[in-house]
């Protein structure tokens, strides 16, 4: 049983609205100070994405190779987010080494790298 002073994850299911969009808003910033913080990888793709984004704006293409260009750069911090989160899940259960564990790990970091190609091919096709 929790005391008072800890947060129960439950206790904020039943928020509607405001609230409930407030309180969400907070956890996701929450999420992205974390993977800023601890997690250098997330850092790198911010940096690229510094330079892809403004780049793609600077470019003389269609709006929807400039859409192209700026979303899929976008996606790897997406897929980073969620490659961190299972790492810290599977961390939170065992730090141990486990079959599972790293079958789980490898596949997120497999995500990241299909993210990457996709950046990669995305941007070669449009610029060739």
């Amino acid at each position: 049983m929790s005391s008072s002073n800890e947060l129960d994850a439950t206790s904020f299911k039943g928020q509607r609205g405001l609230a409930r969009v407030s309180r969400a808003a907070g956890y996701s910033i929450a999420g992205l100070r974390a993977a800023f913080i601890g997690e250098a990888a997330f850092r790198q793709l911010l940096l690229l994405n510094a330079v892809l984004v403004p780049l793609a704006f600077a470019m003389d293409v269609s709006r929807i190779e400039r859409v192209l260009l700026v979303i899929v750069p976008m996606i790897t911090l997406i897929v980073e987010l969620l490659n961190s989160a299972i790492e810290a899940a599977i961390d939170r259960i065992s730090t141990d080494l486990h079959p599972l564990s790293k079958q789980a790990k490898d596949m997120g970091s497999a995500a990241q790298m299909l993210a990457l190609a996709v950046v990669a091919t995305t941007w070669a096709i449009i610029l060739i």
